[in-house]
């Protein structure tokens, strides 16, 4: 008898431990989502500031003057409507550039998705980038 009792509570031990393998985990779910979401998230910050830099670059060539650091900089981040009235963000860079190779200037766009919605910068450049 107590043979049989300890078959059948292997039994079911087995049986509760297939059970419990079998049910999906939420908690392994939620992590994937999130981890989607991260990398989305940060794909199109990359894809922003990669269009910033391109947006600067041909300012300052337009203009004559050097872009200095290669680079811009993210200065803001903004929740705000789209044309369609959809939400999206909004992302401002600032980037330096030297007329003349010793002073220092400030730079700035801003992008609305990939849209260039503002611009101050070089004053020659102006007329070659029209915010969208």
């Amino acid at each position: 008898m107590y043979a049989a009792g300890i078959g059948q509570s292997l039994d079911r031990l087995v049986e509760c431990k297939i059970h419990a393998h079998s049910r999906p985990m939420p908690e392994l779910i939620l992590l994937m989502i999130a981890g989607a979401a991260a990398f989305s998230w940060w794909s199109a910050a990359r894809a922003a500031a990669e269009r910033a830099v391109q947006l600067g670059r041909s300012a300052c060539q337009a203009a004559g003057v050097q872009l200095l650091d290669q680079t811009v900089h993210a200065s803001g981040l903004r929740l705000r409507r789209r044309d369609d009235g959809r939400l999206g963000f909004e992302r401002s860079f600032r980037f330096e550039y030297s007329e003349d190779g010793i002073e220092r200037h400030v730079g700035r766009l801003v992008l609305r998705g990939g849209d260039l919605v503002s611009f101050s910068g070089p004053a020659r450049a102006t007329g070659g980038l029209m915010p969208h």
